[in-house]
């Protein structure tokens, strides 16, 4: 006999199908190596009381505080432990449950029906001369040439941008912009490469980012969110995907002493937000992309609340976008100048890849290529 612990945390039907176990079997067997735990803050006791109870009733768990029993609080934290077929018995449950139970239970039917997306490689063209890793600042002259070369060693997407984003950077006009990132375009455009990968303009100018989609991007990048409705506006007339992201202030103002009750909290109201906004203009879940913003208005302790916990926004249903890329998070955990950052980049990428995220905003398109491609082998193994 011999005996050893395996991770069964993926391809758990693959695992039973190699094993033979019988096609029934591999549903209720599957289902059970998956558990799911959710943390619910703010919580009425007598409700914490009524989802523990129902939660033994179908074999799962429900963690509370001591005194939770005896309502010695008004309200408490808890930790809903379940499988996936538990899941879909709670929500029944607590949908007809007072003390705010609906919610909870409406809330948790948004996990209930994720999508999964294949991961894609984005790569960064900075049309500036002022962007925080100078190998990655291109003008008009290089930056086709190494467009080809991203394409060729592996990109999906190509992002490009003429405004630095970096902390405390300079404030630049449209038409300085549109100045940068014109002949980009226009070279872009005569040259189809729009058919060789996909293009996505990091810009929140209206003018700039029209010129774009005009040239054949169909990704808008919007550090602001969505905060114009023009931006919104145009992703739907040229029928392209935008990605919305969360930024606490400006570029010019975000790292002054970032502050959050909780991070995960006002992070995910934010797109709620913007999602239902963009949805009311008529933009799909479908069309829109979401980026929690790695380093935008963040101490190291929310971005890295942020990556741990990136699957609780799965639930909006929207592809996920981390761009984690040699910034400075990295060297706040292990001193490391810019330039030495890569293997620090890699370990956030693959993590949030494994959390949830799809889309990796990066600069090293190689390298990510071949460490993706060594996870994803090791993910279906």
């Amino acid at each position: 006999m011999k005996l050893y612990k395996i991770d069964a945390s993926k391809n758990q039907k693959e695992l039973l199908k190699q094993l033979n176990v019988d096609s029934g079997g591999i549903a209720i067997i599957s289902d059970k190596m998956n558990i799911m735990t959710f943390l619910i803050r703010d919580l009425r006791t007598p409700a914490a009381n009524i989802l523990k109870q129902d939660a033994l009733s179908i074999g799962a768990e429900v963690a509370t505080p001591r005194g939770t029993i005896t309502c010695e609080t008004q309200f408490c934290d808890v930790l809903l432990i379940v499988t996936p077929a538990q899941l879909k018995k709670i929500i029944k449950k607590e949908l007809a449950q007072p003390f705010g139970l609906k919610a909870v239970a409406q809330e948790l039917q948004k996990f209930n029906k994720t999508n999964k997306f294949e991961p894609k490689i984005m790569g960064i063209i900075n049309a500036n001369s002022d962007s925080f890793y100078d190998k990655s600042r291109f003008n008009s002259a290089n930056a086709i040439s190494e467009i080809e070369k991203m394409i060729e060693d592996g990109a999906d997407i190509i992002d490009i941008g003429a405004v630095s984003s970096r902390p405390n950077a300079p404030i630049v006009s449209s038409d300085e912009e549109m100045e940068r990132i014109k002949d980009i375009c226009d070279a872009i455009k005569e040259q189809k490469l729009y058919e060789k990968a996909i293009f996505s303009i990091d810009s929140y100018t209206p003018s700039v980012v029209e010129y774009a989609l005009i040239s054949g991007f169909k990704i808008i990048n919007d550090i602001t969110g969505a905060s114009d409705n023009e931006i919104i506006k145009l992703a739907i007339k040229y029928s392209s995907k935008l990605c919305i992201m969360h930024m606490q202030g400006t570029p010019q103002t975000m790292q002054q002493t970032p502050h959050y009750e909780d991070v995960m909290s006002e992070v995910s109201d934010f797109f709620e937000e913007r999602i239902t906004k963009c949805e009311a203009l008529g933009l799909g879940k479908e069309n829109i992309i979401i980026d929690v913003g790695i380093g935008f208005g963040k101490s190291l302790e929310h971005n890295l609340a942020l990556i741990k916990n990136l699957s609780h926004f799965e639930k909006f249903g929207c592809e996920i976008l981390m761009g984690a890329s040699r910034k400075s998070m990295i060297d706040k955990i292990i001193k490391t100048p810019i330039e030495d950052r890569l293997s620090g980049t890699l370990a956030i990428h693959l993590k949030a890849l494994e959390n949830g995220a799809n889309i990796i905003r990066c600069h090293d398109v190689s390298e990510h290529k071949q460490a993706i491609s060594v996870w994803q082998e090791i993910q279906g193994a």
